[in-house]
């Protein structure tokens, strides 16, 4: 994603969207939207006492599969494709997790993950869903990808001293910065060569390197590299923010060089393979990709299920759920779990069954909230001079909202009419009690002004804003989480138990959890 405001956030975030919008100098319009995506209010069962299950049947399957994100899905679509008896639990109507879909006016947007960058040699299950779904075919012995769902061009821009330049990183400072450009990118090649970086993670092993390196902020590790550059020092923040949901005074060293050497390094402006990471991506973001994935489960997916209670046995495993839609309780028995929810979600479903590593492992943990507001315009916006309009649109020195996509900027019309832009927000996790107790309209507000500062004709051209929250959006790789002992220890069985989640990677990326919930169902047994 991107980031982009041009004033304080902190200002922005201690008002109510109105105020924000009269200091504005124009009066707040009557405008339609609101909440979309998750249902906090069916999460928060969890915290209520639980039902009694009266005579709720008593349901059976192999495997049972609790959370329908990337990683539930990844894992039923495995045990489909063994011919494994299983059923799928999923707390929402729609399955997808923060990777799914949404629409304004039949006109489709994301509600979170919106691109996919093309896997590496390391995620081969990835590339082979992908050829699945029609994405991408061997072609004389390469893997050649649909250019109708590669990022058309322009790809990304940035809004630097009052107008575009094109890509995100901000023109060198001078020669100092340049030089300082070049380091870093010096210093991630080193680190690919001489450590290894993958995507999936664990695909890399862990070295003492690696060691060093998550055992200090990446802010400690920049300091000490002597790497203080203004411009460069927003931009790596702004990546982090932007993959994990904390800058980088918070994420570990280790996470802050992964963001590049496990992908295709940092080249510095001018450089010869200074050109952009193609991604996959599509007008509803991952959507696209986890509604297929869904479509496929048929009758194994049952959506609409809130689970209050796990109780592992020895014999079987037996889950108290209650049906969204029938309004009442439901029970499963399984010969095996699958908990492909949040590692925090998964130790209060388990109560005082939860193992060891699962108490461990969510003592150090943290998750960044995030906002994603699809706003729905009656046409284009007037733009400021430079790059022109691009799908990804940053603002240089921006501290939390995160720029805006262009959900409409795959189609191939050249007559532009309506469509929608996607801003994203990652807010420090102090900012998660108000995400969840402020009205839609305060956040509208915020939204509003400061998207206002790139384009001041949006008042004109607005006509509704959805708005999703994700008080739990991703895991934060802070120092000392990657290495966690605890998480390692949770990726193997624990008795009829299995966890599936990109928590345990530390941080929150499609590969990550797709091939962690594909390895599970290729081991989760239904006797």
């Amino acid at each position: 994603m991107g980031q982009g405001p041009l004033i304080s956030r902190r200002g922005l975030l201690g008002g109510a969207g109105a105020l924000a919008l009269a200091a504005c100098g124009r009066e707040p319009q009557q405008l339609q939207g609101g909440w979309v995506g998750a249902t906090p209010a069916r999460g928060h069962r969890l915290r209520q006492p639980l039902p009694r299950p009266g005579d709720a049947p008593l349901k059976r399957t192999g495997v049972l599969i609790v959370g329908g994100g990337v990683a539930g899905l990844a894992c039923a679509r495995a045990l489909q494709q063994r011919g494994v008896d299983f059923a799928l639990l999923e707390l929402e109507d729609q399955a997808g997790g923060n990777a799914r879909g949404h629409a304004m006016q039949g006109l489709p947007c994301p509600l979170g993950a919106h691109y996919l960058p093309l896997p590496g040699p390391a995620a081969p299950e990835v590339q082979q869903l992908l050829m699945e779904l029609g994405l991408a075919r061997e072609q004389m012995g390469r893997v050649v990808y649909d250019e109708r769902h590669l990022c058309h061009s322009p790809q990304e821009r940035l809004f630097f001293e009052g107008h575009w330049v094109e890509g995100l990183l901000p023109p060198a400072d001078g020669a100092n910065g340049l030089a300082q450009y070049r380091r870093f990118g010096a210093a991630v090649g080193r680190a690919q060569r001489q450590l290894g970086f993958a995507m999936p993670t664990h695909r890399a092993g862990w070295r003492a390197g690696h060691a060093a390196l998550d055992a200090q902020t990446f802010d400690q590790w920049l300091d000490a590299q002597q790497l203080n550059d203004t411009r460069l020092r927003w931009y790596l923040d702004y990546c982090c923010r932007d993959d994990f949901g904390a800058g980088s005074s918070v994420v570990s060293a280790w996470a802050g060089l992964h963001y590049f050497a496990s992908r295709h390094g940092f080249h510095a402006p001018g450089d010869a393979e200074a050109e952009r990471e193609p991604v996959l991506t599509w007008p509803e973001g991952n959507g696209w990709i986890t509604a297929r994935m869904a479509a496929g489960l048929g009758e194994q997916l049952k959506p609409g299920r809130t689970v209050l209670r796990v109780e592992p046995g020895k014999h079987q495993v037996e889950v108290l759920a209650w049906n969204e839609t029938a309004d009442a309780p439901e029970r499963w028995s399984a010969s095996q779990l699958v908990l492909a929810t949040p590692l925090f979600i998964a130790q209060r479903l388990l109560g005082d069954a939860a193992p060891a590593a699962l108490v461990e492992a969510n003592r150090g943990a943290r998750h960044a909230p995030w906002l994603v507001a699809n706003l729905l315009l009656a046409g284009p916006l007037l733009d400021r001079p430079g790059a022109p309009p691009a799908w990804d649109n940053v603002a240089y020195g921006s501290r939390l909202a995160l720029g805006y996509v262009d959900a409409g900027h795959q189609g191939l019309s050249p007559q532009r009419g309506p469509t929608v832009l996607s801003s994203y927000w990652a807010l420090p996790e102090s900012q998660r009690p108000t995400l969840l107790q402020e009205p839609w309209q305060a956040w509208a507000g915020r939204v509003r002004v400061e998207m206002e500062q790139l384009h001041p004709d949006l008042p004109e051209q607005l006509q509704g804003i959805d708005i999703a929250r994700w008080g739990h959006a991703m895991s934060i790789p802070v120092p000392g989480r990657r290495g966690s002992a605890a998480l390692q220890a949770l990726r193997m069985p624990h008795g009829r138990m299995h966890f599936a989640h990109a928590d345990l990677a530390a941080y929150s990326v499609f590969e990550e959890a797709f091939t962690l919930g594909h390895e599970v169902g290729h081991t989760a047994k239904s006797h």
